[in-house]
């Protein structure tokens, strides 16, 4: 609670970052950069990232060791769930390739954006496990306030006082959807624009207190989670919080009893679409056979005919005429025959050769109109 009693004026001026700092902050800004909706629970150290799945808000927390981006980042989900990157011990810890093969050159944006890529793609399962978040609230490191929801007391008894070191972990806005919105409007996840209440330079409250009172209230927990508490920004996201459930519950009604109005234009849609299928069935089969007439009537076709004709009727009366050389016919009917079938022969050699000409003009494929 440095904010409460700020360095003096006269404070020595901050070192320059060492390479390992920079390096640090580009990583954090990465992270900053590929989500907008990300909540910083503490600056530098930790930080938040929630998505929605299976109407379930799941929150990626993303440790960062003092080290980093030397040592691996540390990511854990909550609530616990099943899924092939996370831990099945314990359902938190994720397991990713990404993470745990994390170098000074990786980057920690993609890093996350590829894990919630892949909860997208497969769905985690949520299942029962521990109200908080292992790591944010384990100490684990030096300097990492403890996040988490607070152990309520039993009605009729009051708190026992236990040292600092020893206290429990308090999550200040246990009841409120994560992330809490860091800036004055923040987009949700389904496009809800929410604007935050304003939050005062100053807090009139704490100006009336004493040093001894200050002090009191920065060393506890209790009295500050019920200072905070009892701020009317506070209860007015608490009254917007419950609002926007109730318009969301209501929504959801709605949309239920529209339920058979959408399964009847459903089941209309797979009619029509059944429809359809049948026509276009239809269209092509129809569609082959036009194409098979057209290519048995077109120019070429023909003169193939007519060709085969000519060539019939051709050897057709050379065996008349060798017949009638053999004394196998009588000359009135040599002749009848023998003239009909050359004269059927000239005729279809005619046509092919006008056939031919037609084709040599139009083309194999052309048709008079």
């Amino acid at each position: 609670m440095n904010w409460i009693f700020p360095l003096s004026k006269g404070s020595a001026a901050l070192p320059p970052l060492t390479s390992l700092q920079q390096q640090r902050q580009r990583q954090i800004e990465s992270l900053k950069a590929a989500h907008p909706t990300i909540a910083e629970i503490q600056k530098d150290v930790e930080y938040r990232v929630p998505f929605t799945v299976n109407n379930t808000t799941i929150s990626v927390n993303i440790l960062l060791p003092p080290q980093f981006p030397q040592e691996k980042p540390v990511v854990s989900v909550y609530p616990p769930v099943g899924h092939h990157l996370v831990d099945s011990t314990n359902g938190t810890m994720v397991t990713s390739p990404l993470v745990t093969n994390f170098a000074m050159h990786s980057d920690l944006g993609k890093t996350v954006q590829s894990i919630l890529d892949e909860f997208w793609k497969s769905p985690p399962a949520v299942i029962p496990g521990p109200p908080s978040f292992p790591l944010g609230s384990s100490g684990m490191y030096k300097g990492t306030r403890p996040v988490g929801p607070a152990p309520l007391p039993h009605p009729g008894t009051e708190p026992h006082a236990t040292p600092r070191a020893a206290a429990p972990a308090y999550g200040l806005i246990t009841d409120l959807p994560l992330p809490v919105p860091t800036a004055d409007s923040q987009a949700g996840l389904n496009g809800h624009l929410y604007k935050m209440p304003e939050i005062p330079d100053t807090f009139p409250e704490l100006s009336e207190m004493s040093i001894s009172q200050l002090k009191d209230l920065n060393e506890q927990d209790p009295p500050m989670l019920d200072f905070f508490m009892c701020l009317p920004q506070l209860k007015q996201v608490c009254s917007d919080k419950e609002e926007l459930v109730g318009s969301i519950v209501d929504m959801a009604k709605r949309n239920l009893l529209l339920e058979p109005q959408l399964e009847g234009k459903r089941q209309e849609m797979l009619f029509k679409y059944e429809q359809l299928t049948q026509m276009k069935s239809a269209f092509e089969t129809k569609m082959q056979r036009q194409h098979e007439l057209a290519e048995s009537c077109s120019l070429s076709a023909l003169q193939a005919r007519l060709k085969v004709a000519a060539h019939q009727a051709e050897e057709e009366s050379e065996k008349t005429a060798e017949d009638f050389l053999n004394g196998k016919s009588e000359i009135d009917n040599f002749l009848t025959s023998f003239m009909e079938k050359r004269t059927l022969c000239h005729c279809r050699r005619a046509k092919e050769e006008k056939l031919q000409q037609a084709i040599n003009t139009h083309g194999p494929y052309h048709t008079s109109h």
